[in-house]
């Protein structure tokens, strides 16, 4: 028997982050459980704090089986899989990790266009194939230099994306519900708006109902034959079935795609395009960042236990 307070991970975390938890807490791997009711109805009256992941969340059933919460802290600044409104009918304060990934997820956006522009995946493989030695110099790719990038949500991580864009010479325009305030860039108030008017689109809104299907079919069917397209954002906020068939079609010449609807059980059909580079919704995946998230997460746990203000709370 041990006299530590329970903690529900929902899923899986870092083994640093796992151990510093263990410290102070009794951590029931919820994502491990075979008969999860079973894990729930055991720990109900042990387990004070939830820690899950931004694509996993935490439903009001969830609350309601752990009734003695006094935290739901998210590993990750997404909390759109999160029951917010449940959360707040029930008292549970909910916290997340922002800025501290902020750097990392707009490095990996400039990584994804570049990756997609210059055909990274095929030239890796038409070194290793031995295609450069029999078949001399692969096909010419396109460049990012100097294009023009549209940004679909200029938050924290849009906003750190422009400023390595600036560094590229791209020109830059962005779409939000309402113009920012002191920011040079050109504004529309829809992607639908915005996709005219650039080569390279990048999707960097938050997740949420709010944003659902926010890059929709008419945003990408506005889009320049042959544009550049990039999602570090959530799977959920473009027409996915849209972007498939610009895909199919041809309409769009590139991607880089880190999320997905049902990850990671994506849709098979993204295998099949050469032109798309896909990755493993690792835009924040670098020790560095994930140990800084890791702390942050840690902080607001050990702040609600405490009974001391919330580092990051937002509900």
């Amino acid at each position: 028997m041990t006299d530590k307070p329970g903690l529900l991970l929902v899923g899986e975390l870092p083994e640093w982050d796992v151990a510093a938890l263990e410290t102070d807490f009794t951590v029931h791997h919820y994502w491990r459980a075979a008969d999860k009711a079973a894990m729930l109805a055991a720990v109900r009256d042990s387990v004070v704090a939830i820690v899950t992941k931004g694509e996993i969340g935490a439903d009001a059933a969830l609350m309601d089986a752990l009734p003695l919460t006094k935290i739901i802290a998210c590993y990750g600044v997404g909390v759109d899989a999160i029951d917010l409104d449940a959360a707040r009918a029930r008292g549970i304060p909910v916290t997340n990790t922002p800025d501290v990934l902020t750097e990392e997820v707009a490095d990996f956006a400039v990584l994804l266009m570049l990756g997609a522009a210059r055909r990274v995946r095929d030239g890796d493989e038409w070194v290793r194939s031995g295609n450069w030695a029999a078949r001399g110099p692969m096909a010419l790719t396109t460049r990012v230099s100097g294009k023009r990038l549209g940004i679909v949500g200029l938050g924290r991580i849009g906003s750190a994306i422009a400023q390595r864009a600036a560094a590229f010479g791209m020109s830059i325009a962005y779409s939000a519900r309402a113009r920012k305030d002191g920011v040079p860039y050109a504004w529309y108030p829809t992607p639908a708006a915005l996709a005219p008017h650039v080569d390279v689109l990048c999707v960097a809104a938050a997740g949420g109902a709010g944003t659902r299907g926010l890059v929709d079919r008419a945003a990408i069917a506005a889009l320049a034959p042959g544009a550049i397209f990039v999602n570090v954002s959530r799977g959920t906020v473009v027409d996915e079935a849209a972007l498939l068939e610009a895909l199919r079609n041809g309409r769009i010449g590139a991607a880089g795609l880190d999320v997905f609807l049902n990850e990671p059980n994506i849709d098979p059909e993204f295998l099949t395009f050469p032109n798309v580079l896909l990755q493993p919704h690792a835009a924040s995946g670098s020790i560095e960042t994930r140990k800084d998230m890791g702390r942050l997460m840690r902080d607001n746990v050990a702040a609600a236990m405490a009974g001391r203000p919330l580092p990051t709370r937002i509900a």
